[in-house]
C-alpha cells in the first residue's frame, strides 16, 4: 500500500477504522499514493454522519483528503459510513468526481442541479456502501451477510 493515513478524534474504534481503510486502499486503490486523515468529531448539529473533503490544492489530481465521521456510532453504521466516504474519495481519485469551473461535477455533469438525495455521486456511494460492507464482512471478518443485521463485528477483527 502506497497510501498513508492518520486517525484522530474521539468516540471510535481505532482498530476498526484502520482495518476498513487498509482493506479499501489495498482492494480499490493499491497503486495510488493517497494521504488521508480520518477525524472523528461531533457532527450531530450538522445533521450528517460524515464528510469527505479535499485538502489538496491540486483539484485536477487530488491525493490529499480529510474524512470526518460522527462519533459514537454503532459498528455497522460506522463501517458503512466510512465506506460511503471512501467511495467519495475513490470518485475524486479516479476523476468521476471533479471540480470544474468552481462547481462539483460527477462524470462532468454539475451535481448542484439535483437535490442532495438525488445527486448521482451520492446515489453511487449509497449503493456501494451496502455491497462494500458485505464484501468487507466476508473477506476480513469471515462473516457472510444474508440480509440479516450483524450487531457487532469487533469480535471478528484481528
Amino acid at each position: 500500500m502506497n497510501s498513508t493515513f492518520c486517525i484522530s478524534g474521539y468516540g471510535y474504534n481505532v482498530d476498526l477504522c484502520s482495518v476498513v481503510v487498509i482493506w479499501f486502499f489495498e482492494k480499490f486503490l493499491p497503486r495510488h499514493k493517497i494521504e488521508l486523515e480520518v477525524l472523528h468529531r461531533g457532527l450531530k448539529r450538522e445533521k450528517v454522519l460524515g464528510y469527505c473533503d479535499l485538502t489538496d490544492e491540486n483539484y485536477k489530481r487530488p491525493r490529499e483528503f480529510l474524512i470526518e465521521l460522527q462519533t459514537h456510532m454503532d459498528e455497522e453504521s460506522y463501517t458503512k459510513t466510512l465506506l460511503h466516504e471512501l467511495v467519495h474519495l475513490r470518485q475524486w481519485v479516479t476523476g468521476s468526481l471533479q471540480l470544474r469551473y468552481g462547481k462539483m461535477c460527477y462524470c462532468k455533469e454539475p451535481v448542484e442541479k439535483y437535490e442532495y438525495a438525488y445527486q448521482p455521486h451520492e446515489i453511487e456511494a449509497r449503493e456501494q456502501e451496502e455491497t462494500l460492507y458485505e464484501q468487507f464482512m466476508e473477506e476480513v471478518c469471515g462473516v457472510r451477510i444474508n440480509n440479516s443485521i450483524i450487531k457487532t463485528i469487533s469480535r471478528h477483527l484481528l
